[in-house]
């Protein structure tokens, strides 16, 4: 835990909830929006960090009795809405940790925090009974919303909370940072970043085990020789691939990788825009052997995948006509 200037990126919401502290103009409700890994609770941390720290900064101290017990997790003013169904906030849920104990002052300091973490997942009865508190909030109160989907919410709770939303970091600031902060090696650090779409948190989970590296060099090895392959190898290939990923999103999102790689390298002849910089031998000879054409109906043959995935078509149908086309291409 820790305060905004260790926050990466992010610029803009940092700044709003900074200023909000600094001049006391601090809203009753707030909606922080963002995909998971995206930063939601780091963000709502640092906020309760300088909101409550005795010494009243930009950022919190660290040292001082707030400090000390929010570092440890269990400041009394900071309530941190938690739920037994893993699929839902039920009203109950609600009524208990919230609405029941708004009321009361708080214990050590002039604010009371509630933050609802993954809170697209209450349902519309839970909405409705934190709308009350979010109408008539006692003076002291915040309550803070984290959502992947604030879509999910009732306008009524949309139109009395102030919004802030988080976006994607740029490849380069996630890059620069695995490398700086944790000793990734570059060529590594670009891949993990480009793979994590900007999610900090994505690529730290990605950084931290070998699985992504290991899964890297066997998809970048079907890709690789899929031109050679015959039938049987591509049904080999497609049960493996089935039984031996779980999420067939990441199979498919290097796979998108490798090809916009090959395109981009036949575009501009640039190796320092690759993503797979290793493996720019491969990608310049199988750029030469492909047409323009053939690369784009790989990348599309790539997203139908994906969509008949998600509608639960039959998966080895779905990646044995992926593969395919690319052998074609």
């Amino acid at each position: 835990m820790a305060g905004f200037q260790d926050i990466l990126g992010h610029e803009l919401v940092r700044e709003h909830l900074q200023k909000a502290i600094h001049y006391r103009r601090i809203s009753h409700a707030y909606i922080l929006s963002g995909e998971k890994g995206i930063g939601k609770k780091t963000i709502a941390r640092a906020f309760a960090m300088t909101l409550f720290c005795e010494k009243g900064g930009d950022e919190p101290c660290m040292e001082c009795h707030a400090c000390k017990q929010l570092l440890s997790g269990n400041h009394p003013d900071v309530i941190w809405v938690t739920h037994e169904k893993p699929g839902s906030i039920g009203v109950d849920d609600i009524r208990e940790q919230v609405n029941n104990t708004v009321g009361i002052k708080p214990y050590s300091s002039s604010w009371k925090l509630y933050i609802i973490d993954e809170a697209e997942k209450m349902t519309v009865q839970a909405q409705n009974a934190l709308l009350k508190t979010i109408e008539e909030p006692p003076e002291y109160a915040i309550i803070m919303l984290l959502t992947t989907n604030q879509e999910l919410f009732l306008p009524t709770i949309l139109s009395r909370c102030i919004q802030l939303k988080l976006w994607p970091l740029q490849d380069q600031l996630v890059s620069d940072y695995l490398v700086r902060k944790f000793g990734v090696a570059e060529e590594r650090a670009d891949v993990y970043a480009a793979f994590s779409r900007g999610i900090l948190g994505r690529a730290l989970d990605i950084a931290a085990t070998d699985a992504f590296g290991d899964m890297t060099r066997d998809i970048l090895n079907i890709l690789k020789e899929i031109h050679q392959m015959d039938t049987e190898q591509m049904l080999d290939t497609v049960r493996h691939l089935v039984s031996d990923y779980p999420n067939l999103e990441d199979v498919l999102d290097l796979m998108q990788l490798w090809y916009r790689d090959i395109l981009m390298f036949k575009v501009t002849k640039d190796m320092n825009g690759l993503t797979f910089k290793s493996e720019y031998s491969a990608i310049s000879r199988i750029g030469s052997q492909c047409s323009y054409q053939g690369l784009e109906q790989a990348l599309e043959a790539i997203d139908r995948a994906r969509v008949r995935i998600l509608a639960n078509v039959n998966k080895e149908l779905a990646l044995e006509l992926m593969l395919m086309t690319m052998k074609e291409n």
